[in-house]
């Protein structure tokens, strides 16, 4: 099991240090949230029975590419996550040149989780098309996934059309960023098992996760591959002790994120106990 941390709930002036200390902790992974815009108008929510966005529209908000070259520079070993980048908002030239900066800078330590979004204003504020952004998302991924391997590059899709172009440099990771596919529906679960590294559900409850994971199987089955899937849930405060992470594995289960604190005043001493009490009885184990 790996054990990654969420950065949302850290004032982002303390991410660089809670990353230093975090890699020297022996944490496998640091995840930060991810939004281009929120409307004042924004309604709706990712998570279910709620009725409006867990997030103000006043929030801070940086760019993921920017935030994960700095941390890139202040750590030598752990991950580098985006949990999760909304990657049918850009053009995939641009997502393509930010995931491989990072990529490169860190050694080949990005994993580019991504989601075909849940805010419609998001999109309206755009200018794009929020019922037609799951086919958006596909074709984004094809192109990138592309741009990431070929040495010349040439699209006419439904939403990008574009001549030959080169793209250098490739990203250290043969074939591109490791994909982490966020979400919880149908389209969500085909792409984990066609062209994700792994798959990152967002409202499962731990009892749910076997019945999906059998889907996901089926799914990698009928795609010929063969590959293992990555399984990673943000566990929010569910997880204190070896035995939570006991339940998380039994219920397939490879990553979590975790938020060993409830304040950003508290997140230094939240991930060492987390570390003395968890990380350690862990890899005693292994």
């Amino acid at each position: 099991m790996d054990i990654g941390l969420h950065l949302g709930s850290v004032n982002p002036r303390w991410w660089a240090e809670v990353a230093a200390e975090a890699d020297r902790l022996g944490f496998e992974s640091l995840w930060i949230p991810e939004h281009l815009v929120v409307p004042l108008s924004a309604a709706g929510s990712p998570h279910h029975g709620a009725d409006h966005p867990p997030i103000p529209p006043d929030i801070p908000a940086f760019d993921v590419f920017g935030v994960l070259g700095h941390l890139a520079a202040r750590t030598t070993r752990i991950r580098l996550g985006t949990c999760v980048y909304n990657i049918g908002l850009r053009h995939p030239f641009v997502t393509a040149r930010g995931a491989t900066t990072v990529d490169v800078l860190s050694g080949g330590r990005l994993a580019l989780g991504i989601g075909a979004s849940w805010l419609r204003a998001e999109w309206e504020a755009v200018g794009l098309d929020f019922d037609r952004r799951g086919a958006r998302v596909d074709e984004t991924i094809t192109v990138c996934r592309r741009l990431w391997s070929e040495k010349v590059v040439e699209h006419h899709g439904e939403f990008f059309d574009f001549e030959p172009v080169a793209f250098e440099p490739k990203p250290v990771q043969e074939g591109g960023p490791a994909l982490h596919i966020g979400g919880d529906g149908a389209a969500a679960l085909r792409r984990a098992a066609t062209v994700g590294a792994g798959w990152m559900p967002m409202n499962h409850a731990l009892e749910d996760l076997p019945r999906s994971l059998a889907r996901l199987r089926e799914l990698a089955d009928q795609a010929g591959r063969r590959s293992p899937i990555e399984v990673t849930l943000p566990a929010a405060g569910a997880v204190s002790s070896p035995e939570d992470v006991e339940r998380h594995i039994e219920a397939g289960v490879t990553r979590l994120i975790v938020t060993p604190w409830t304040s950003s005043r508290e997140a230094f001493d939240g991930m060492r106990r987390f570390a003395d009490e968890v990380l350690t009885p862990l890899q005693a184990l292994s």
